[in-house]
């Protein structure tokens, strides 16, 4: 049996902006196509988000975690450990359940969530005190076997 898969009708209806004045990163070519970028272009690590559609109906945030301070290796007044005593997941997962609240206190009735690498613990712990409706994590850390079952 062949099934059809419908978008929403509110679907297309508020495309993004790639507006180059917005966030920390800039809007560039790549492939033919315009993207927003942001990072240090002399790593050789990349992320790429591909999405199906626009917003589907969805308010999303991406809060700073890190409070401007993302993990740098090549800092030697900011070695890992000492790093992950301010930003531990554990810390995530409190600051997540804030957001969670705030979200909340906006009207917003049904949350997901979605963790990379750091950011899966924060959605895993979210999703075991059944804080979030849905959960995404990919290449995750510090989660473990029975975070899952």
């Amino acid at each position: 049996e062949e099934r059809k898969i419908s978008l929403a009708p509110h679907c297309g209806s508020n495309p993004p902006i790639l507006d180059p004045e917005s966030g920390g990163g800039h809007v560039e070519k790549l492939a033919d196509f315009n993207t927003y970028v942001s990072g240090s272009p002399e790593c050789k690590h990349a992320v790429l988000l591909a999405s199906d559609v626009y917003d589907a109906g969805f308010y999303a945030v991406v809060p700073d975690f890190f409070n401007g301070e993302p993990y740098d290796p090549n800092n030697p007044d900011r070695p890992k450990d000492a790093w992950m005593k301010d930003h531990s997941p554990e810390k995530g997962f409190e600051d997540a359940k804030l957001m969670i609240d705030a979200l909340k206190s906006k009207g917003f009735s049904s949350i997901g969530a979605a963790g990379f690498c750091w950011g899966a613990k924060a959605v895993v712990e979210l999703t075991k005190a059944e804080l979030i409706q849905a959960a995404v994590i990919l290449h995750p850390s510090y989660v473990t076997v029975a975070d899952i079952k």
